[in-house]
């Protein structure tokens, strides 16, 4: 199995497994998150949201998905037979992530979003270089930010974060850690002093110091 390691234009750090067994060990052939689906009241109003305050890019539509007769949208979907998805938008904010947003009508639908604390409670987290100008900005185009932004410990040290609510009452997140996450830091610092040493025909480790000038690097 190799690892390799990438930093996108924000300087986060992600890693790739290839060649891995997945044999007892988990999903054959997964390599990352697709998207994240989620069900709002009004997909206009969803959409003036994700485009002109997060500044998402609206990709495009799909639907109206609905069995008037069978049983497809329960047997598919896991939604009551009679579930109309009126509506779906596409929407990619940044490179990452794709958020699938659904307009659903149906017999048995509960208008209240879950909370956190709630079974299927669930958040929507964006990464933001600056924290205290995303805070402003949202609080500028009075959308409902929860508290002051909160300084992370621990193996998130490095990291703040706030919560803010969409015009539905979803809960989403901004996080901001420009310099790193302690844990993700310490793992990189791991893989390193795993990873063996480069060495050239001479047996030198090709980035080491040349003898009698030390600290620079060696022409190349």
């Amino acid at each position: 199995m190799s690892r390799t390691a990438s930093t996108d234009h924000n300087g986060l750090r992600s890693i790739s497994v290839a060649g891995a067994d997945h044999a007892g060990t988990g999903l054959p052939g997964l390599t990352g998150l697709d998207h994240i689906g989620i069900t709002v009241p009004d997909i206009e109003e969803a959409t003036r949201f994700l485009v002109d305050i997060l500044g998402c890019e609206y990709l495009y539509s799909l639907g109206p998905f609905q069995d008037a007769d069978g049983t497809w949208m329960a047997d598919h979907l896991n939604v009551h037979p009679r579930a109309v998805a009126r509506s779906i938008r596409v929407f990619r904010c940044g490179g990452n992530p794709i958020l699938e947003v659904f307009e659903y009508s149906s017999p048995d639908q509960q208008a209240r979003p879950p909370r956190n604390s709630d079974i299927g409670g669930h958040h929507v987290a964006f990464y933001v270089t600056d924290l205290d100008a995303a805070v402003a900005f949202l609080r500028e185009h009075h959308v409902e930010v929860l508290a002051s932004p909160t300084t992370s410990t621990g193996p998130h040290t490095g990291q703040r974060w706030v919560y803010f609510l969409t015009p539905w009452g979803a809960q989403f997140e901004l996080v901001s850690y420009p310099d790193g996450r302690k844990w993700y830091l310490e793992e990189a610092l791991r893989e390193q002093s795993t990873s063996p040493t480069r060495t050239t025909a001479s047996g030198q480790d090709p980035d080491a110091p040349v003898a009698g000038n030390a600290g620079q690097s060696q022409p190349r």
